[in-house]
């Protein structure tokens, strides 16, 4: 959409382009990893952007740091006999995760999500859901209907819809049991815990967009 393109063409200009050491791309700093070597010579994922040292730049993809590693990219680009965990892109992927789901409960505890098909529904009524939010090992039947009834109440359009999660993992995060549906309610807590599951999903995606700046924007529909 010419909007939203507008919104991303801002955005990269207003922060610093990094370059991928494998791709090649030029993105900012949220479309990407930044990786340092630790004190034992290791490879880290600086995923705040914040340990010190010199830092390489990677798309954040898990695809691309696996590409990393059989290049030996690492090495080359630190100019050094550096270690890398041949498990490196799924060990981020954990990181990623365990990133998310801290989020959700900082939401749960900031009191902006609610917990279980009734309540959804609820809250989805009344017009305050900004997100909702499905166990990926729970049934098709109550996520559609939930989804109907959002495209309902908001007159057609589509939600954000996380089905990044399994029932255990949303209910050790929201201090529940058996959690399936969730749903976020407007807040910085909930905005927050969006943009993480949006670079979960970017990693786990292996289709490269035109633009990898651009992934850094939030997109409507099922994440």
């Amino acid at each position: 959409m010419p909007n939203k393109e507008a919104a991303l063409a801002r955005q990269t200009k207003s922060e610093p382009e990094r370059t991928c050491i494998v791709t090649k791309t030029k993105a900012g700093a949220d479309a990407m990893i930044r990786f340092v070597v630790g004190p034992g010579g290791e490879v880290v994922a600086d995923l705040r952007h914040k340990l010190p040292g010199r830092g390489l730049w990677l798309i954040a993809r898990a695809d691309v740091i696996a590409e990393a590693v059989h290049r030996n990219a690492f090495a080359r680009g630190f100019k050094a006999a550096v270690k890398v965990s041949a498990n490196l892109p799924a060990e981020i992927e954990a990181l990623l995760v365990e990133r998310c789901l801290q989020a959700l409960s900082m939401a749960r505890k900031a009191g902006q999500v609610v917990a279980g098909f009734f309540k959804v529904e609820a809250a989805i009524d009344a017009g305050c859901v900004v997100g909702l939010v499905h166990a990926s090992d729970g049934g098709t039947d109550g996520s559609r209907k939930l989804s109907q009834a959002w495209r309902r109440r908001f007159d057609g359009q589509s939600s954000p819809e996380i089905k990044l999660f399994t029932s255990l993992q949303l209910s050790l995060a929201l201090g529940g049991t058996n959690v399936i549906h969730a749903a976020l309610t407007e807040g910085a807590a909930s905005e927050a815990f969006l943009s993480h599951c949006r670079k979960l999903e970017r990693y786990r995606s292996s289709t490269s967009t035109s633009s990898e700046a651009g992934a850094s924007e939030a997109t409507a529909g099922a994440i």
